[in-house]
C-alpha cells in the first residue's frame, strides 16, 4: 500500500496522494546557454521526463529561466539552487515553477525565508533537498566521519530535513517535498523509511553520485525500487554520469517493473544465452530494437535462443521467436505460427509487432 501523503503541486503537476509518481530529469547544459537547454528539455518532455530541473550557480543562469519557461511550454521547472539564497527568489522571479535548495548551506535563515516568502507569493513549490555529502561538518571535532558516532548518517539526514521543514511551516508554507539522497544505497533508503514515518510530506526518490550508467542503472533500481516497493516515494530522478535522456528512461524502466506506469513501449524479452544458443541472438536483439518504429505499441516481444525456455517464453509473449540453428519459430499470442529462417526472422518479427498495433 502506497504511504499516504499530503497532496502538493509543482506547475501542473500535482505530487502525492494518489497521483501518479513523477519522473523527474536535470538537463546537462550549461543554463544560460539557452537554446540548448531548451532543446534538452524538450527532448526530455517527449519521452516521458515530466519535472525537469537545471542548476543555476550564477546570476546569468537564473536570468535565462524566463527565457527557457518562454519556449518550453507547459514542462514544470525547477531550478537547484545551493549556498545563496538571492539565486533562488531571482530564479522564482524569472518563472521557475520551483526551486531546490538545502538550507543546511544557506547560512543566513532570514535569506531563506525570504525563499519561502517568494515561493508563496508566485505559488510554487520549494524542495527541501539534503544529500549525505553536506550533511557532517567537514572542519572541527564533529567532522571525524566515524562509524561509531552516536548518530547515524540516515537519522542526521531525517532530523535536519525535518528541522527545515518545521522552520518552513513555521512561515507557514507547506507547498514542500522533501528528498534525501546518499551515495550509499542503504543509507539512502534509511533516511527516506526514518522521514517516511514521521511526517507526511512528499518524497522525492534517487541515488545522488550513482556513477556511470552500469553502476547508477544498480545502485537506482535498488535503492529507489526497495522505496516505491514499500509504498514510499511521489517522484523519482535516476541520477548517472551519462545522457539525461538515458536517466529519464531508466526511471521509467523502474516505474514500469514495478507496475507504477503504463508501459508506453515494446518490452523485450529475451533469454541470457548459453551453450544451446545456436543464433547470434545478441545481434539480433539489437538489431529489433534499433528497428523498431517510435510507435511500437507496448506489447511484450519474446526473443529467444533455444528449445529449452523458447517455445514457452515466446508463446507466453504477444508476439516472438525461438531461435534453432539457422532458423526461428514465430509465436503469436500463444500459438506457433511458422517456420523462419534466419535471415528473415527480424523483419517478420517487426512486422508482427507493428501488426499488433490498435
Amino acid at each position: 500500500m502506497r504511504r499516504r501523503t499530503r497532496v502538493i503541486h509543482l506547475g501542473r503537476v500535482l505530487i502525492g496522494g494518489d497521483n501518479p509518481i513523477s519522473v523527474q530529469g536535470m538537463t546537462k547544459t550549461h543554463t544560460s546557454d539557452v537554446a540548448a537547454t531548451v532543446r534538452e528539455i524538450r527532448d526530455l518532455a517527449s519521452h516521458g521526463c515530466d519535472i525537469v530541473r537545471v542548476a543555476a550557480p550564477r546570476r546569468e543562469d537564473a536570468r535565462a529561466i524566463r527565457r527557457i519557461k518562454r519556449d518550453i511550454g507547459e514542462v514544470p521547472l525547477v531550478a537547484d539552487v545551493h549556498f545563496d539564497p538571492g539565486l533562488a527568489v531571482e530564479s522564482l522571479k524569472a518563472g521557475a515553477d520551483g526551486v531546490r535548495i538545502n538550507p543546511g548551506n544557506m547560512k543566513d535563515m532570514d535569506a531563506v525565508a525570504e525563499v519561502v516568502r517568494a515561493a508563496a507569493d508566485r505559488d510554487a513549490c520549494i524542495r527541501i533537498g539534503v544529500n549525505s555529502g553536506s550533511i557532517r561538518p567537514r572542519k572541527g571535532p564533529a567532522a571525524t566521519g566515524r562509524r561509531d558516532e552516536p548518530e547515524d548518517l540516515a537519522e542526521l539526514m531525517a532530523r535536519r530535513t525535518l528541522e527545515h521543514l518545521d522552520f518552513f511551516r513555521s512561515l507557514g508554507f507547506d507547498n514542500v517535498k522533501l528528498s534525501l539522497k546518499a551515495s550509499d544505497v542503504l543509507t539512502t533508503i534509511r533516511a527516506n523509511q526514518l522521514v517516511a514515518a514521521r511526517c507526511d510530506c512528499p518524497l522525492h526518490l534517487g541515488v545522488t553520485a550513482a556513477g556511470p550508467p552500469s553502476e547508477s542503472v544498480v545502485a537506482s533500481s535498488i535503492g529507489i525500487g526497495a522505496l516505491l516497493a514499500q509504498g514510499i516515494g511521489d517522484t523519482i530522478r535516476v541520477s548517472m554520469t551519462g545522457s539525461a535522456l538515458t536517466e529519464v528512461l531508466a526511471a521509467q524502466e523502474i516505474l514500469e517493473a514495478l507496475e507504477l506506469r503504463k508501459r508506453e513501449r515494446p518490452r523485450i524479452i529475451s533469454c541470457p544465452t548459453c551453450g544451446r544458443c545456436e543464433v547470434d541472438l545478441v545481434k539480433v536483439v539489437e538489431e529489433v530494437q534499433r528497428r523498431l518504429p517510435a510507435d511500437a505499441p507496448a506489447v511484450n516481444v519474446a526473443i529467444m535462443g533455444c528449445v529449452v525456455n523458447g517455445p514457452g517464453e515466446a508463446a507466453d509473449a504477444d508476439v516472438g521467436i525461438a531461435g534453432g540453428k539457422g532458423f526461428a519459430f514465430l509465436f503469436r499470442k500463444g500459438k506457433k505460427v511458422r517456420r523462419l529462417g534466419e535471415t528473415e526472422m527480424v523483419d517478420v518479427l517487426i512486422d508482427e509487432v507493428m501488426k499488433l498495433k490498435t
